[in-house]
């Protein structure tokens, strides 16, 4: 122990932390760290970072900037710091002060996070203040980014501002010991927000906790569909065990197949309903509470209305008090976005009334505004760990850091990302920020969510954008409003050809994009470079992520009709057929095909009139699953697909089929003709549905293993992507994976979604890269797209 004579002069350190130190209890964390080591100073947010003074005896020093780190809050993530020495003051204590706006690169808003344990003791706890408060929360649980409607994170800049705290809240809130030391949105049942039930005429039927909440619950259990506003925005909810509730909020939602998500009490009832690994448990359970996609175990209380047709359910646990409270009673509720097809998720209670209001029966609303729109994130288990299918709450706004794109202060990139599944990505200084799911951009009111969280994006980090990027296709709306931007702001814009864009993203979330990748791209519909629809790609990706060359693809698979096309595989695997002279004789397509298509269909073919050429393995799909019997018309989008997997994963037999290449030199061409006449023999022979899916499936794994096969001997790249939404597929992928073997380096998602959920990303990281080689002056001056 020192004394007084021996103790060494004292140090001060003024300190940089950078990542995500706002909003996640680090100025409380680094109070308490202070005190407990006996140093004096101060800290303080800036728009940017956290900043500390810190002082005292060089050791104690030391180990307060190592604990900084390894005692990090839990819901923190700290992606540099940096200590510059200064003259010591003499400070006696040390304080956290006003925050300041600052200067530089703006630090991250951290994302929402499921109620933690030590909230939900105190939830449930009666003889604590907070007993059944829906909104409690603490330094590492809350609301974050859909309170946020500026930086520094303080609570004037979120929407709790309008919620003065009472005595008792202030004072946890100035109290460095205690867990709410700082938090935000501290509140309790004298000074929070509250619950009331709305009627969709407008009219109050219910107000409080207790009352409000029981309301809701009737109205449940008596098999009624309610709205119900939670983080990001409303859901609609009814009985998941209920057949007559489920199928009327199918019929009110006109959803007639689409699954839906499942919401339980806890651990223990999920294992009721779905296999549930303890890895899987860890993440189902982690403060990002996603829904996760696990397979259904038999005897479940769960109504088969809720995922017809498909052997998972989509489980997520209570990520709000809110949730806990009307779970309570164990009944597991159907949870699904609160929106009308085609349309963003409501936030705003009215337009929720005005949109909602022929679909749910009542309306379980509180008085927090909601500052940014997030949707559930949806996650599909494997054995190899989770696989990203919607990267939103709990996860967003958080940034892919990549490898290679230079830290310092760069020009930042906006991404418009994709049609479908859209999120909008800013790339800035090393990293690339991603917003929450948009959704499909079909809607007026979808454009205006996608101009809302790219203004919100461009706020948040005070940064305007020196390029735009964009799909190159002509008639997408995420285009246009692309162009539009560019040219309001007087930017370059670089379109990037879709499927150049999902090998950048897989390659970004590597840390391979200095590398040559050859990528399997396979997914629906993309723009090709030859004004085509192209879908299954072997790309090769090069400079930096700035080029792409395309080394093969998928023979024609004919789309007749366009949309109409996508929403009938029947007509697909017709006019596949016909293609390929095989008889439609003897198939299910035969027996479902209606006259009028048949006699149109049949005159078409000589010619190809009214069919689009495709090499989209999207539509081979769906081809397949019309062709064996499985699914001829969908009601969403990729059921055919989905489907023939689920049919796939129940056989392990095997029937041989052709599926050769074509083509050399020069792109090679993987030949579907012989496929689909030896599934057309298969069927009329009798071999069931789900042997000739898993064969299928198998045929497919083997001709891209063999495509890959040939191209690497020319090309040699140093590592082999999967990517596109058909990757999503978690049968495929392993079939696949096995079949590359060790002779291949194999990169998958696990960040961002394979499927378009994840082109924002790759968007921006070609922009970033094309900026960076100084050719960013035109929209395709040093960038090169597949050939």
């Amino acid at each position: 122990m020192s004394t007084p004579t021996d103790r060494r002069p004292a140090i001060r350190q003024a300190l940089l932390i950078h990542g995500i130190v706002q909003g996640v209890g680090f100025r409380p964390h680094v109070a308490r760290l202070a005190a407990d080591l006996g140093l004096a100073g101060d800290c303080r947010n800036d728009s940017t970072a956290v900043i500390i003074e810190i002082e005292g005896e060089p050791e104690r020093v030391e180990a307060f900037i190592r604990r900084i780190v390894d005692d990090a809050p839990p819901l923190a993530r700290i992606t540099s710091v940096t200590a510059t020495a200064t003259e010591p003051r003499g400070d006696t204590g040390f304080a956290i002060t006003a925050s300041t706006p600052g200067t530089g690169p703006r630090t991250m808003v951290p994302p929402d996070a499921a109620t933690c344990a030590a909230c939900l003791r105190e939830l449930f706890d009666p003889a604590n203040r907070r007993y059944r408060h829906p909104f409690i929360s603490c330094t590492d649980c809350g609301p974050r980014l859909t309170i946020t409607l500026d930086l520094p994170y303080d609570r004037h800049t979120t929407t709790m501002a309008g919620f003065p705290m009472c005595p008792e809240c202030a004072a946890e809130y100035a109290d460095p010991a205690g867990r709410r030391f700082h938090a935000q949105p501290i509140a309790c049942h004298r000074c929070g927000p509250t619950l009331t039930v709305v009627m969709p005429d407008g009219r109050t039927i219910a107000s409080g906790t207790e009352e409000s909440i029981a309301r809701i619950r009737a109205l449940i259990e008596a098999g009624e569909v309610v709205a119900v506003k939670g983080l990001g925005g409303y859901h609609l909810v009814c009985d998941a065990g209920s057949d007559a509730a489920v199928g009327e909020l199918r019929r009110r939602k006109q959803r007639p197949d689409q699954p839906f998500a499942v919401m339980v009490c806890d651990l223990a009832a999920a294992a009721e309903l779905v296999e549930l690994p303890e890895p899987a448990a860890s993440v189902l359970s982690g403060p990002e509470h996603p829904i996760l996609l696990l397979p259904k175990v038999s005897g479940s209380t769960v109504s088969e209305l809720v995922a017809p047709g498909l052997d998972e359910l989509g489980i997520v646990l209570p990520y709000t008090p809110v949730h806990h409270l009307l779970t309570g009673s164990g009944r597991p509720l159907v949870v699904t976005s609160g929106n009308v097809s085609g349309a963003p998720i409501c936030v705003d209670d009215t337009d929720a009334r005005n949109r909602l209001g022929a679909i749910a029966a009542a309306f379980l609303c509180h008085d927090r505004v909601i500052a940014v729109p997030c949707e559930d994130s949806v996650l599909a288990w494997t054995p190899q760990g989770p696989v990203p299918i919607r990267r939103s709450r709990g996860y967003a706004p958080l940034p892919i850091a990549v490898p290679g794109m230079t830290a310092d202060p760069a020009p930042a990139v906006l991404a418009a990302g994709a049609e479908i599944k859209n999120t909008a990505a800013l790339a800035r200084d090393g990293q690339v920020f991603l917003s929450g799911h948009i959704g499909d951009l079909g809607s007026w009111e979808s454009h205006l969510a996608h101009k809302t969280a790219t203004d919100q994006m461009l706020r948040f980090h005070r940064r305007s954008p020196e390029l735009v990027v964009a799909d190159r296709h002509p008639r997408y709306a995420s285009r246009a409003w692309a162009g539009r931007l560019a040219d309001g702001l007087g930017v370059p814009l670089l379109e990037v050809q879709h499927h150049h864009a999902h090998l950048a993203s897989l390659a970004a979330e590597s840390g391979a994009l200095e590398e040559p990748i050859l990528g399997l791209v396979l997914d629906g519909t993309g723009y090709g470079c030859d004004a085509g629809i192209w879908g299954c790609e072997a790309l090769l990706l090069g400079d930096g992520g700035t080029s792409a060359t395309r080394l093969g693809h998928l023979g024609d698979v004919p789309l007749p009709g366009g949309d109409a096309g996508v929403r009938n595989p029947v007509r697909v695997a017709a006019a596949l057929l016909l293609a390929h002279g095989v008889d439609l004789a003897g198939t299910p397509v035969a027996e479902e095909l209606s006259d009028a298509e048949r006699r149109l269909l049949t005159a078409a073919a000589p010619a190809r009139v009214g069919w689009a050429r495709t090499s989209s393995a999207g539509r081979l799909f769906d081809a397949v699953a019309a062709l064996v019997g499985i699914r001829h018309r969908i009601t969403y989008e990729a059921q055919a697909a989905v489907e023939l997997e689920v049919a796939a994963r129940h056989s392990d037999t095997v029937v041989p089929l052709r599926f050769p290449l074509r083509g050399s030199p020069g792109p090679v061409v993987l030949d579907p003709g012989p496929l689909v006449a030896d599934l057309a023999d298969a069927v009329r022979a009798g071999v069931p549905a789900e042997v000739l899916a898993r064969s299928f499936h198998d045929a497919l794994a083997a001709g891209l293993a063999e495509l890959v096969a040939v191209l690497a001997q020319r090309h040699h790249p140093s590592a082999v992507g999967l990517t596109g939404g058909v990757f999503g597929n978690r049968l495929l992928t392993a079939l696949l994976r096995q079949r590359l073997g060790a002779a291949h380096r194999v990169l998958t998602h696990h960040q961002v979604p394979p499927n378009d959920g994840g082109i924002a990303l790759g968007q921006a990281v070609i922009g970033a890269a094309t900026l960076a080689r100084r050719s960013g002056a035109s929209s395709n001056s040093g960038h090169r797209q597949p050939r």
